[in-house]
């Protein structure tokens, strides 16, 4: 009688600890992801500062290339999330297929070619940098960051600004 009281008592304590396991189970509730301040991260009053300084060469810009046309030089480009985000899980995905671990973006400065009698505007566009993947052993993973990523396909056709010369902020 004795045994009979344990095992019925381990059986108790088995289903409640099963209950307990299956049905308070918070796999499927999730913390929010960790939000890291990102470097070089500036104030909006620095912003300024930047934009303000450059007042100048895009003055000399305008004045010397665009007098004539209605609007001046783009001082902006403007791309949504959702299209910087396919951006970039389109770029590490070729990168891959190139033979190479994507580790950042680079933005450069271009400017469209003068076409039917109109000057070119100045466009912004993002290339996909990374290393070379390589099979080297090594007791120090850390390396350099990699360059352009050649064959890498870049970003451009971003929105210019609302005029194209507005100042920050927008």
């Amino acid at each position: 009688m004795k045994n009979l009281g344990l095992l019925i008592m381990g059986i108790i304590i088995g289903a409640l600890a099963m209950y307990i396991y299956c049905y308070n189970d918070s796999s499927g509730i999730t913390d929010p992801p960790e939000i890291i301040e990102p470097k070089g991260l500036i104030k909006p009053s620095e912003a300024k500062v930047l934009d303000q300084a450059y007042n100048i060469r895009h003055r000399i810009i305008s004045d010397s290339l665009f007098r004539h046309t209605k609007t001046g030089d783009n001082r902006s480009s403007w791309w949504s999330i959702e299209d910087i985000q396919n951006y970039i899980n389109y770029a590490e995905n070729q990168a891959g297929e190139l033979g190479y671990t994507m580790d950042g973006l680079r933005i450069y400065l271009g400017a469209y070619p003068d076409a039917s009698g109109k000057t070119g505007l100045t466009t912004m566009f993002f290339i996909p940098t990374g290393k070379k993947n390589t099979s080297q052993g090594s007791m120090f993973p850390i390396q350099p960051t990699g360059g352009d990523i050649p064959g890498g396909n870049g970003l451009n056709i971003g929105s210019q600004g609302n005029p194209p010369g507005a100042n920050y902020p927008q």
